[in-house]
């Protein structure tokens, strides 16, 4: 039975006459990852805000680890850390020092700080940084101190906002080795991310906002099929190849032109064999016939492109 850590119930933003958010309902379960995204604009951050505390709903309901973020936001602010796109330490301080002061507004235990710190300090590889002064961190070792600190308070929720923003590939690797960690431990974590190959690779669930609304929401293979009507992709590459002759072929939801020429074929299953007879009996030179899988990169742009249309 799933438990829900975040239960939204029609919850509305307006800042005067604009709608930021606009009557969502929301559900995200203990131990998920679940990814908000979205253009600039769509209401993430907002929705983010809410569920902190940090801002006041105009209508709706939002609870947040059982707590009213709003009239209950201490309670709320014990049981989930957030990690901002740009992280906020004091520069002149040591890592350790930091998450010293960040423990001692938390309220954990003194007995129980300096081992809690080693630890946390431990998981994300910062030991023989921990006494150098938080100004001489590179982005990648203030966002791993982020996570630090998020460990140490051993809180239920994690909210990430584009964590992996100006890190090198190695660094984002080891960034979602420590997210996938905390998601073995129980933690919930809600990762905000224009990344969406990161995204897709860690996100149990996820939802696309759109104009304060959620367009879509669910796995990402219930998406595919949602939003794109299939799930493989077959690039074609016929030399004089009229594509109106793959008429008929059941499972073929789409077909593209791309930039260099080619076909990108949307299906439901394999249709490499039929593709492949219908080029051939055209008596047209096939060069290239590969197999592949849609991606959420390919949800995202279909989804949005339907809303441009229909505006």
């Amino acid at each position: 039975m799933t438990t829900p850590v975040i239960e939204a119930k029609a919850l509305t933003k307006r800042y005067g006459s604009q709608v930021a958010v606009d009557r969502l309902d929301l559900t995200i379960n203990k131990g998920e990852v679940f990814g908000l995204l979205g253009p600039n604009g769509a209401g993430k951050t907002t929705t983010i805000l809410m569920i902190l505390g940090l801002t006041e709903p105009t209508g709706g309901t939002i609870a947040t680890v059982g707590f009213d973020p709003l009239h209950q936001p201490l309670e709320v602010k014990r049981r989930v850390g957030y990690l901002p796109d740009s992280v906020g330490f004091y520069d002149n301080m040591t890592g350790r020092d930091n998450l010293r002061y960040t423990a001692r507004l938390g309220g954990i235990p003194r007995i129980a700080v300096d081992s809690r710190i080693t630890t946390a300090l431990e998981r994300v590889d910062l030991v023989a940084a921990a006494e150098r002064p938080v100004a001489t961190y590179s982005r990648g070792m203030r966002q791993r101190l982020g996570i630090a600190e998020i460990i140490m308070r051993r809180v239920d929720v994690a909210i990430l906002d584009e964590p992996t923003n100006g890190l090198d590939p190695q660094s984002t690797q080891e960034f979602l080795e420590l997210i996938r960690s905390l998601k073995a431990e129980g933690m919930t974590v809600i990762l905000s991310s224009h990344l969406l190959d990161l995204v897709q690779s860690i996100c149990d669930r996820v939802a696309l906002f759109s104009n304060g609304k959620i367009g879509v929401m669910g796995k990402v293979t219930d998406l595919m099929r949602d939003v794109l009507g299939a799930t493989t992709v077959i690039q074609l590459d016929a030399e004089g190849f009229d594509t109106a002759k793959l008429e008929g072929i059941a499972g073929i939801e789409r077909i593209t032109r791309l930039a260099d020429g080619s076909w990108r074929i949307d299906a439901s299953r394999d249709v490499r064999g039929e593709v492949a007879r219908r080029v051939i009996e055209a008596g047209a030179n096939l060069e290239r016939l590969s197999l592949g899988m849609a991606t959420l990169q390919d949800v995202y742009t279909r989804f949005f492109e339907g809303k441009r249309h229909a505006a």
